[in-house]
């Protein structure tokens, strides 16, 4: 299974597409999509959508796995995340990808057995896991790493599809 993970923002999206086979991992590229602050809102999710296809032609995944959103303060920074998600969600469908949504405690608990896990904890595994030499920067990139690999740890259970099977249904 080649999954790319997806840690959405408006300004910086990381990526990162890894293969999960028989319970080992290959990591295969990773890095972020980034938007200029001056652009118009429109304008940079139309980035983020191109950008995000051209990965998808390039390492044609299967499934795509993106990080649910979690806000408890600025509603505006909410609302354009939540914006670039949704072009993230459609780059995905487009694409016939299987996609699967994690909260950051599902992330956390999948890569440290632990949810509520610093973020230090976080990179040091998703390293140690995909076998690199040195924690991926920035951080967006080292979380979808981490949400890839999430997916990979539990994407493949009879319940996880049955599940994703009814959301792509849905969409």
């Amino acid at each position: 299974m080649i999954i790319l993970g997806i840690d959405p923002g408006l300004a910086i999206v990381g990526w990162g597409v890894i293969e999960y086979n028989a319970s080992r991992f290959k990591t295969i590229a990773y890095g972020t999509i980034t938007t200029e602050a001056g652009l118009d809102v429109e304008v940079r999710l139309q980035q983020i959508y191109r950008e995000l296809e051209e990965i998808i032609d390039m390492y044609r995944p299967t499934d795509m796995a993106v990080e649910e959103l979690f806000f408890n303060t600025n509603i505006t920074t909410a609302i354009a995340v939540a914006e670039a998600r949704g072009v993230i969600l459609l780059a995905g469908i487009q694409h016939g990808l299987h996609i699967a949504e994690y909260t950051p405690l599902q992330v956390k608990s999948a890569i440290v057995g632990y949810g509520r896990a610093e973020k230090k904890q976080v990179m040091t595994m998703v390293t140690s896991l995909l076998r690199l030499k040195q924690v991926p920067k920035p951080d967006d990139t080292a979380d979808a790493l981490a949400i890839a690999v999430c997916h990979a740890h539990s994407g493949g259970s009879k319940l996880s599809s049955f599940y994703n099977q009814k959301k792509t249904r849905l969409i």
